[in-house]
Formats: structure tokens, C-alpha cells, sequence
């Protein structure tokens, strides 16, 4: 028998749907926000949650808005406006528990909680002035200082340490859970920030009484600077407490996922989808698509909620999970830079 043939100059079709995979891997890597601007997007959301929410704690009036539903819909507001490049977390408690979950880079963590707490602060900043400008105001520390958070005298229904450090894990391993399993690949990822504002504002609701409020450390932190020194001197459980909470949450969730996720998933912390090679290449994965799908899906903290899922994504003609880029070097597929693993 006589073997097909490619014409003089002809490019075969195997070659041509490699190369048009390996630009595509290229241009995904080139255009996914580095680590620099996803940090700015972190500092950039905290200072919209602080400022709004900081903001209704200590100037609100009767008529206005209880100040944790203003946190709920800041949250909200912020997640949907600068989720899709860094994955909307601004608060360290989030941060850590995915980094422990798998679903972010611990290379992201330390630039992430840096431009959070530069973001809260420039928001409590920007109150102070706001204050100050007003001549009628003499006592602006004070304003800080009731909204700062607090344990034993310094908290509204006089709770001891332990029962303020006890509620504030609680209450930020369950916010940091509401994160992980909202932004699942196997739920629909466009109510995350939804679930994840209500939560927050049902949580703070609850915790008014008993430290004012915490389980952000930023939020705390805000305040707290520019607060009476008592503020400064309990800060500590407020960045402890929530840290555990968030700990909590990204360890129940890195079990879950491994036992939720079959073959051909990212493994924690490489940011790459390994395809199985073989008949079954092609198997449909629990949430509709195949591992080739998957390998093109946008991934880690830079995955937008609203993208479609693998099912409504185009079919890979490369199921491998990486493609040469143009200087030799491999380039993952669905890696982003500063981050591993999906956002679920």
C-alpha cells in the first residue's frame, strides 16, 4: 500500500493544530495578570470594603444601612469588580486558608496580605482626613476606637478572651469554607460573590456583640492604628484567631478536593492539568467537560467566576499539558502565574 503523502511546502494538519495550540498557551501566559497586578487588585478591593464598611461602622445613622450589611455588599461589589484578577480574597484569613487548600501559589501569599493591609490602611487614612477636615469633630481617636475591635472591657457585652478568640475562629473557618466551596468548579462560580458577602455580613452580625465585629485582620488593623492604644495592644488575637480559622478551612477543603477530583486534575501547587493518555482521554470529567477541555480552562486566583465551564469550552487538540513556546521553553496550559490550582 501506498502511504499518504504531504505535498512540497503543504504543512501537515497535525502540525498546524500544534502550533495554533502552543500560540494560544503562549498568548494565555502572556495575557494572565501577573503578581504585581493582582496584588494591586487585593490592596485595590480591601480599600473599597474598608473604606465603605469602616465607613458605615463609625458615621452611620439610624436611617442608613447596618454597618455589616455595607461589609456584605462591599464584599460583594469588590469580588465582582476585581475577582477576575486576583481571585478576590482581601483578607489575609482567605488568603492563607487557599494557599492551604491548594488554590493559591504560597509564593502569592506574603504580596497579597502586604497590599491588603496597605489597602485597609489607606482607606482608614482617608477617614481620618475626611474627620479631621470636619472642625466640629475634636474627638476623631474616639470614632476609631469605637469601631475598633475588642475583647474583656473593651467589647460591647463585656466577652472574655476566650470566648472572643473561640468565635473568631469559628467565624472565619466558616467564611474562609463559604470562599473555597463557592468558588468550586463543581458549583456555579458566578454566586460567589454573593454567598461569600452574605455570610460575611450574617457572620458579622453575630459577632457585633462580642468583639465588634472582626474576622478580616486588615479591617482590625485599620482601625486599630489610629484608634486608642488599647486597640493596638489586642490586635493581636484579631490576626491570630481568624489565621487559625482560615488554616482550619483550607485543610478540610485540601481533602475534599482530593477526594472530589479525579484523574487528570491539577495537582496542589503545580498549576498544570495532567491529562492520562490512552482510550480514555477523552472521559468526561464530574463537571461535564474532559481533561483535554480542562487543560485550557483559566485557573488559580486570576480564573474570572464568571467564566464558562469546561462543557462549554471549545475541545483541545492537544491533550498534553504543556506546549513548546516559541523559545523552546514549556509553558503550561492553564498555569497562571502566582497560582495553583483552580479556583472551584
Amino acid at each position: 500500500m501506498t502511504s499518504p503523502t504531504t505535498p512540497a511546502g503543504a504543512t501537515p494538519a497535525g502540525a498546524t493544530a500544534g502550533a495554533s495550540s502552543a500560540d494560544r498557551a503562549s498568548d494565555d501566559a502572556v495575557r494572565a495578570p501577573g503578581l504585581a497586578a493582582r496584588s494591586i487588585a487585593e490592596g485595590a478591593g480591601s480599600f473599597l470594603v474598608i473604606l465603605a464598611g469602616l465607613g458605615a461602622t463609625m458615621l452611620a445613622t439610624e436611617t442608613a444601612l447596618q454597618p455589616a450589611l455595607v461589609f456584605g455588599f462591599a464584599v460583594v461589589a469588590a469580588m465582582i469588580a476585581f475577582g477576575y484578577v486576583s481571585g478576590g480574597h482581601f483578607n489575609p484569613a482567605v488568603t492563607i486558608g487557599s494557599a492551604v487548600a491548594g488554590r493559591t501559589d504560597w509564593k502569592s501569599v506574603a504580596p497579597y496580605v502586604v497590599a491588603q493591609v496597605v489597602g485597609a490602611v489607606a482607606a482608614s487614612g482617608l477617614i481620618w482626613l475626611v474627620l479631621s477636615a470636619n472642625a466640629q469633630l475634636t474627638d476623631i481617636q474616639g470614632f476609631f476606637s469605637s469601631a475598633s475591635n475588642g475583647f474583656d472591657e473593651h467589647s460591647a457585652a463585656q466577652f472574655p478572651l476566650t470566648s472572643a478568640f473561640l468565635l473568631e475562629v469559628v467565624a472565619t473557618a466558616l467564611l474562609v469554607a463559604v470562599f473555597l466551596g463557592a468558588g468550586s468548579r463543581h458549583t456555579r462560580r458566578d454566586l460567589a460573590p454573593f454567598a461569600v458577602g452574605l455570610i460575611y455580613a450574617g457572620l458579622l452580625s453575630f459577632l457585633l456583640p462580642v468583639t465588634n465585629g472582626g474576622i478580616n485582620p486588615v479591617r482590625a488593623t485599620a482601625s486599630a492604628v489610629l484608634a486608642e492604644p488599647w486597640a493596638l495592644q489586642q490586635l493581636w488575637l484579631f490576626w491570630a484567631a481568624p489565621i487559625v480559622g482560615g488554616l482550619i478551612a483550607g485543610l478540610v477543603f485540601r481533602s475534599i478536593d482530593g477526594f472530589v477530583d479525579g484523574p487528570g486534575r491539577p495537582a496542589a501547587g503545580t498549576g498544570t492539568v495532567e491529562v492520562p493518555a490512552g482510550p480514555g482521554a477523552g472521559k468526561a470529567l464530574p463537571d461535564g467537560g474532559s481533561p483535554a477541555e480542562d487543560a485550557h480552562r483559566p485557573s488559580g486566583d486570576a480564573a474570572s467566576f464568571f467564566d464558562e465551564p469546561a462543557s462549554h469550552q471549545p475541545a483541545s487538540h492537544q491533550p498534553a499539558s504543556h506546549q513548546p513556546a516559541s523559545d523552546g521553553h514549556e509553558v503550561p496550559v492553564n498555569g497562571v502565574p502566582g497560582t495553583s490550582g483552580p479556583v472551584r
